[in-house]
C-alpha cells in the first residue's frame, strides 16, 4: 500500500494519528515546509530532520520550469536529486493559477499532470480563486476541480508508489463545501474557521485531512482541534527572512533597534540550537548585514512550528475551539 492512517488517539474532533507513507511513517497533526524547488532557503536536509520535519512540499509549478521534471525524473527522482530521506509533497500548482493569473488563461484543458517527480504525496490540479471573490465564479471551479479530479486519476500512472489526493474548491459557501483547499485567501478568520470546521465533520474518518496553505500558529491549532491533520505554508521561513521570530508571545522583530543590547535567547523556553547558542543582540547584528541571520531565524521558526505553537488566544480562536468540544474559557477575556 503507498498509504496507511491509523487513528492514535482523540479528543472530541482533535485526532493525532501515524500516516505512513513510502518514505515515513508520520505522526499527525503535523506541519510541512515549503521547498518550492526542492530547497528550504537556507538550512540543508540533515538540518531539516534535526528538528523533525517529516513532510517537505515542493512546487510541481516551479520545479517543472526548473529544473524540469524529466531532469528530475532522469536524476532518480526528487528525493534523491535533492537528498531527502523522508516523506515529498507535491502541490496541484492551483495557486500558482491565481498568484500569476495575469500570465494564465484557465480553461478545461488545465494543466499536463506530472507524475515524474516521485513525491509521496501529489495533489491533484484544482481551480483556485480567491475566497475573498463571491458569485458563478466559485461554482465553476468547484465543479472545473471535480472535473480535473477525474482526469487525474485517469493519469495516475505510480498508484502503489504515490498518493494522489484531491482537492475541492467552494469558497465560503456552505452549500458547496466539503473538502478543504482555497482558504488563506484573505477571508476572516471567524469565515475561515467555520468552513474548516464544516468540512472536517463531512470528510472521511479514516483518511488524513489536509488544509493546504494553512500555516500562521493560532491557525494550526484550531484547525487540529477541529479534526484537521495536515498544514503547509511559507510563513514561518518568509518571515524568518524580513528579521522576524515566531514566540508563543506572537512575532518578536530581531531589526528593532530595542535588540541591539539584549542578551536573551529569542524564545527562553525554546529548545532550538539557536536559543541555545546565540542572543537577540547577535541575530540583530545579522538579520541586516548577514544571510545567516535569515537561517538562523529559518530554523528557530521551523523548529516552533514543528513543536506544534503555543500563543495568546484571541476571541475567534475562542469560539472555533467551543465548536471543538474543547474548554479553553479560562484562556478568554470576558
Amino acid at each position: 500500500m503507498a498509504l496507511r492512517f491509523e487513528v492514535l488517539g482523540r479528543f472530541n474532533r482533535a485526532r493525532a494519528a501515524q500516516l505512513t507513507l513510502p518514505h515515513f511513517a508520520c505522526q499527525t497533526p503535523l506541519f510541512m515546509p515549503v521547498g518550492t524547488q526542492g530547497t528550504i532557503k537556507g538550512l540543508t536536509t540533515d538540518q531539516l530532520e534535526e528538528i523533525g520535519c517529516q513532510i517537505i512540499l515542493g512546487n510541481t509549478y516551479h520545479l517543472a520550469l526548473r529544473p524540469t521534471s524529466e531532469l528530475i525524473d532522469e536524476l532518480g527522482g526528487l528525493h534523491k536529486f535533492m537528498n531527502w530521506p523522508r516523506a515529498l509533497l507535491t502541490d496541484s500548482g492551483g495557486f500558482q493559477m491565481v498568484s500569476l493569473l495575469h500570465l494564465a488563461d484557465i480553461t478545461e484543458k488545465g494543466v499536463t499532470f506530472q507524475n515524474r517527480i516521485g513525491a509521496d504525496i501529489i495533489m491533484a490540479l484544482d481551480d483556485v480563486v480567491r475566497t475573498t471573490i463571491t458569485g458563478p465564479r466559485i461554482e465553476e471551479a468547484m465543479y472545473r476541480t471535480l472535473r480535473w479530479v477525474d482526469r487525474c486519476i485517469a493519469a495516475h500512472k505510480r498508484p502503489h508508489e504515490q498518493n494522489l489526493f484531491g482537492i475541492v474548491q467552494g469558497g465560503l459557501d456552505p452549500v458547496l463545501r466539503y473538502a478543504i483547499g482555497g482558504l488563506a485567501g484573505g477571508e476572516d478568520k471567524d469565515s475561515f474557521w467555520r468552513v474548516v470546521a464544516q468540512c472536517t465533520a463531512a470528510l472521511p474518518e479514516d483518511k488524513p485531512r489536509y488544509v493546504m496553505g494553512v500555516g500562521y500558529p493560532l491557525d494550526i491549532v484550531v484547525c487540529s482541534a477541529l479534526g484537521a491533520d495536515m498544514y503547509d505554508c511559507v510563513y514561518p521561513t518568509r518571515t524568518a527572512r524580513f528579521g522576524t521570530a515566531l514566540v508563543p508571545e506572537g512575532v518578536l522583530k530581531l531589526k528593532h533597534n530595542a535588540m541591539v543590547n539584549d542578551t536573551r535567547p529569542i524564545d527562553p523556553t525554546c529548545a532550538c540550537m539557536v536559543c541555545k547558542n546565540y542572543t537577540r543582540a547577535y541575530i540583530h547584528c545579522l538579520v541586516t548585514k548577514d544571510a545567516m541571520g535569515s537561517q538562523l531565524l529559518s530554523y528557530h521558526n521551523l523548529y516552533y512550528m514543528l513543536q506544534f505553537p503555543k500563543g495568546d488566544v484571541p476571541e475567534w480562536v475562542c469560539n472555533a475551539m467551543d465548536v471543538a468540544g474543547i474548554d479553553i474559557s479560562s484562556c478568554c477575556s470576558s
